[in-house]
């Protein structure tokens, strides 16, 4: 499938990947890059935490800082992470895969007990993507997933993590649709992380044949 590069629309097209750990996040991204690739796009993968100072410093105090604290230090990653390589790479016209985003900004420290409309708040004013995918997928399936890999984080510690982040998301996502966000929600239930990602493809050409007429 040849695309109409969608860096005619001026710049590049910034598109987030969210969901619960143990979806698939990452394999679809990486699945959506290639077809993107091979249809024409110039894309550029990032993640959160970024790879910049203060997502590193994410990585390293996850585990001991909690709360309000570790709420604001992702936040101000995601802010940094927008203006030294999200912009940049859209503002040169390529089309920018974000494993993470907004959207997990308002679930992960929902463990930690802080309020949403807090964690709304804090990230309101980062750039929206162009389209914010969510994954959504079985929480049970999800929890086997995780018991074999075993756990990235003291989150998926917590006894049932992979409902309570299921739930989190629901809410996360009702959220965004009330603020306008573009969302588009993908079943990996019954999906391979192939098929996910080609479905994910055919809805952004659908999407953005629709906005350019």
């Amino acid at each position: 499938m040849r695309l109409r590069p969608f860096s005619s629309r001026g710049r590049g097209m910034f598109i987030s990947v969210d969901g619960p750990s143990g979806a698939g996040k990452s394999t679809i991204v990486r699945h959506l890059a290639q077809m993107l690739v091979a249809a024409g796009e110039n894309v550029h993968i990032t993640a959160e935490p970024s790879n910049g100072p203060i997502g590193v410093l994410c990585r390293e105090l996850t585990e001991s800082v909690t709360g309000h604290a570790l709420a604001c230090l992702y936040a101000a990653d995601r802010y940094h992470h927008v203006q030294t390589e999200i912009r940049p790479h859209t503002e040169s016209g390529e089309t920018v895969i974000s494993d993470r985003y907004i959207p997990s900004g308002l679930v992960m420290q929902r463990f930690d007990g802080i309020d949403p409309s807090f964690l709304w708040h804090l990230n309101s004013e980062a750039d929206r993507p162009d389209l914010a995918v969510i994954l959504e997928a079985d929480p049970d399936t999800i929890a086997e997933r995780l018991a074999a890999r075993g756990p990235n984080n003291r989150f998926q510690l917590t006894p049932g993590s992979s409902h309570a982040e299921a739930h989190f998301y629901r809410q996360a996502t009702e959220r965004l649709i009330q603020a306008g966000f573009d969302v588009l929600r993908v079943d990996c239930n019954k999906r391979p992380p192939e098929q996910s990602a080609a479905f994910i493809r055919d809805q952004l050409v659908r999407f953005f044949a629709s906005a350019a007429t």
